[in-house]
């Protein structure tokens, strides 16, 4: 068979064209040998690879490969671990090595007019096929959209990579302290990463920083809109929609993960095995973006409205200096667009 032909075969079948499937099981090979597994390393990997495309339930699967159930389930939960584990830490990185730093905030300004920025970061529930009645603080678990999730924190970079991923938390819990209890924030709040490509604008050094929507809090590295709904001044309106355009990468990267790894619009895996599927599917999306996979349709998330939450006792310093950057880059922003 002609490579483009059993490639596009490849991705029907399990998501993935056959040199990335190859990948994917050379580099987990090695793990999977060491559990003594019964069944070849590419079999499984295919298997596993299968359900998250699909979506495919235990009862299919075990149909299709002519295994029992719990097979299948074991099986899932190793693959997906090492992915989460083993090869995360290879293909989800945060950019701080210069060369990549410039890399992505160059990349940015080819989507947005604002300088410097090196991330953007969003969050999606990630729907559970179903929630145990005895799930602990059940209620908790049921999003802004009515259905029982888990909250999923990415940042992606221009190429729509993430470069850090967070599952810590129900889909009742707010998108700002999901944020504040991970180790992103932790590390950024307390200046453990500190990103050192600063740019003169209006004579000030402002250095990278990510972008989010009203939902996060506004800090020194996290810039957000002044409104949501385009209240503000002329200068901060034109702040707004060029931040939005760079928020894009992060929206359409969410939609490439849900449009390409199924499973993650209807999640049917058992609850402590959810967020290391999340961050495998995760994983994935980003060896397919590395090797240029065609992408696939758009999954939409629906559209969000709400307000700025407020600012905790030890952001206050971030959380002025973040908002006379951001004026600062409003009024910049504002001048350069009217002098054209």
């Amino acid at each position: 068979m002609e490579a483009p032909l059993r490639d596009a075969q490849w991705r029907s079948l399990y998501g993935l064209s056959y040199p990335v499937f190859t990948t994917v099981v050379e580099k987990l090979k090695p793990y999977i040998t060491q559990s003594q597994l019964s069944l070849p390393s590419d079999y499984a990997v295919a298997m596993v690879l299968s359900r998250l495309a699909h979506g495919l339930s235990l009862k299919t699967l075990a149909s299709r490969y002519a295994l029992e159930p719990y097979l299948i389930s074991k099986i899932t939960n190793m693959v997906t671990r090492l992915l989460a584990t083993k090869l995360y830490p290879e293909f989800i990185k945060i950019p701080v090595a210069r060369r990549r730093l410039v890399e992505t905030t160059q990349g940015f300004q080819e989507i947005t007019p604002l300088p410097n920025v090196c991330g953007a970061i969003d969050t999606t529930p990630v729907k559970l096929h179903k929630l145990s009645p005895d799930a602990i603080n059940g209620s908790m678990y049921y999003c802004k959209y009515g259905f029982p999730s888990l909250l999923l924190q990415v940042v992606a970079d221009h190429k729509k990579i993430f470069w850090d991923v967070c599952v810590k938390a129900p889909g009742g819990h707010e998108d700002a302290d999901h944020f504040r209890d991970s180790l992103l924030y932790n590390k950024l709040i307390s200046s453990d990463i500190v990103w050192d490509k600063a740019v003169s604008v209006k004579g000030q050094p402002v250095r990278p920083y990510i972008v989010g929507d009203w939902s996060f809090p506004l800090l020194s590295f996290l810039m957000t809109p002044f409104s949501y709904d385009r209240t503000g001044s002329p200068a901060q309106n034109a702040f707004d929609e060029a931040l939005m355009k760079g928020r894009k990468a992060v929206e359409e990267a969410i939609g490439l993960l849900k449009g390409r790894w199924k499973i993650m619009q209807d999640l049917n895996v058992g609850l402590n095995h959810a967020p290391q599927t999340i961050v495998a599917c995760c994983v994935l999306h980003n060896l397919c973006q590395v090797a240029r996979e065609p992408e696939p349709e758009l999954w939409k998330e629906p559209e969000e409205s709400g307000q700025t939450p407020g600012v905790l006792e030890n952001e206050k310093q971030c959380y002025y200096y973040g908002g006379n950057l951001r004026q600062l880059l409003a009024d910049d922003l504002y001048q350069r667009l009217s002098s054209r």
